[in-house]
């Protein structure tokens, strides 16, 4: 008889398709989530606002080398090769930086260059319909006038960010360059804070759950809930290393003015690990409430067949003494003797009901 085989798992990490090549080499890991790589920018200043769609290399070239104002260069897909290349070769990027953007399967991490800082990012989105973590690999380029942010697929991630440079709210239109990475790794660390509310939100539901009706679904959720949490945890932890590192940066695209942000981000990825480590701490729990629930449960439901046996084991010795075939059996001519027999057997069953609630034992 043949071995039934296993189903594979679709890897779209194919970190080891890089093997032999040498360091640079820009190759695409990771899951094409659109057709079309597309450029978007926004350039302001305190009085000006220019914003454009489906911008050249070119162009964005040009854009960034106008003085006196920020440019915000969005870029919406990474799978292009030759795309990514082009930009990176625009604005003197190191083949290194290109080879990471490209590679959604890179760890958080921050680089310092002469003319550039290059910080990778991981965004998390908690899926309502699947009641999972979806994760996004993001990464900023903070020039000396100029942000330059690659993202997977275009979203709604940073729209609030845009509202807010259209209606000059705040003071992100007077700031510079740093200031707009900030408002950018903001944006999502907020968006942590989102995914992490949704998670604690099921974890209080699969506990309740698992509390009044545990089901055998329980335990497959406790465990892609522990593995949200753990995927969280590894994006949060070099995250904190990223800030530390920029507000310690003697960096000249770093102002002094901003490092008081800084240290207010800083502050909120500590508290998200803080709330990751308490759920996961929950979710190590919840596991052995649904055994301790599965346990108890059945411990009820042999608690009652047992009362059931227990109360028919002389009921049924009664019906087997009298079943037996004997000739002469004293009580076998006796005119109300069948009544008598269920009498009996009735005073015998109440009483061992009235025996089992005293005892406090149903």
């Amino acid at each position: 008889m043949s071995q039934p085989t296993k189903k594979k798992k679709r890897n779209p990490y194919r970190i080891g398709i890089k093997t032999g090549m040498a360091p640079g080499t820009m190759v695409f890991i990771g899951e094409r989530k659109q057709e079309k790589t597309s450029i978007d920018v926004i350039d302001y200043s305190d009085t000006t606002l220019n914003e454009l769609r489906d911008v050249s290399v070119n162009q964005c070239c040009d854009l960034s080398k106008s003085s006196g104002s920020v440019t915000w260069i969005n870029v919406n897909g990474i799978h292009d090769i030759a795309f990514i290349g082009a930009l990176g070769k625009c604005f003197d990027l190191h083949p290194i930086t290109l080879e990471d953007i490209v590679n959604t399967a890179q760890r958080l991490k921050i680089e310092e260059f002469s003319n550039y800082i290059f910080i990778v990012l991981k965004m998390m989105k908690f899926k309502e319909a699947g009641n999972n973590v979806e994760i996004e690999h993001i990464s900023l380029i903070l020039g000396k006038d100029y942000v330059i942010s690659f993202q997977e697929k275009e979203g709604e991630l940073f729209n609030a960010l845009r509202d807010r440079i259209r209606a000059a709210k705040g003071r992100i239109r007077s700031m510079k360059s740093d200031y707009l990475a900030y408002a950018l790794m903001d944006a999502v660390v907020d968006n942590y804070f989102l995914s992490i509310e949704r998670i604690g939100d099921r974890i209080e539901d699969i506990d309740d759950q698992i509390l009044t009706e545990p089901k055998q679904e329980d335990i497959k959720e406790i465990h892609r809930l522990k593995r949200d949490i753990l995927t969280l945890r590894k994006a949060v932890w070099p995250l904190r290393e990223e800030i530390g590192v920029i507000e310690k940066s003697e960096s000249d695209m770093i102002c002094s003015e901003t490092k008081v942000f800084w240290r207010d981000l800083y502050g909120n990825t500590i508290q998200i690990i803080d709330m990751l480590d308490t759920f996961r701490d929950i979710i190590g729990g919840m596991h052995d409430t649904y055994l301790s629930s599965i346990s108890n449960r059945m411990n009820e439901i042999m608690k009652v067949l047992t009362i059931i046996g227990t109360i028919f084991i002389p009921l049924t010795f009664i019906v087997g003494v009298y079943g037996m075939n004997f000739e002469y059996m004293p009580e076998l001519k006796w005119h109300l003797g069948y009544y008598m027999i269920w009498g009996v057997m009735l005073a015998v069953g109440i009483g061992l009901l009235v025996y089992f609630k005293l005892k406090k034992w149903i």
